[in-house]
């Protein structure tokens, strides 16, 4: 069956860039054209972290301290990233502008934006594809799709 039909689109993504493609053409000769591009400044988490995390008493002995697990800030913007992916994506489906689409990113990206979609969007999913393509030129990201969904055009 025809995943990458024309007028599919395609969602590639990681935890700070998304863009948004449309196939233009055909599963055999995919023609990927960007329709929106989203990107977020992600620094690392040492660079958010303000300070050193908090300490507790264990118990124990009076100098017994353990430090509190910091929040992972870095990991944290991803997560709301793919969440806002998640709601453009609903946004476009509801106004009818995507009937199709192909998700395509790293794997714990792809769950968060799972437990993201609407249902009107869960429904447009033809395909998941768990690759970090976001840094690829669009001509390899359609060679790589092509394989990747028609493992015969290879």
């Amino acid at each position: 069956m025809a995943v990458l039909t024309h007028g599919t689109w395609v969602l590639v993504a990681d935890g700070e860039k998304a863009l948004f493609l449309r196939n233009d053409v055909d599963q055999a000769n995919p023609d990927l054209n960007v329709v929106r591009i989203e990107e977020q400044e992600n620094p690392s988490d040492y660079d958010q972290s303000a300070n050193r995390p908090g300490r507790m008493h264990d118990g124990g002995t009076p100098h017994s301290r353990s430090a509190y697990e910091d929040t992972d800030w870095h990991e944290l913007a991803k997560e709301r990233f793919a969440a806002e992916m998640a709601d453009i994506l609903y946004k476009q489906a509801h106004k009818g502008k995507f009937e199709r689409i192909v998700l395509v990113a790293p794997p714990q990206v792809l769950g968060e934006m799972r437990d993201h979609l609407h249902k009107e969007v869960q429904d447009k999913v033809v395909a998941e594809v768990d690759k970090t393509l976001t840094n690829h030129p669009i001509d390899k990201i359609e060679a790589l799709l092509r394989k990747e969904l028609d493992p015969q055009a290879a």
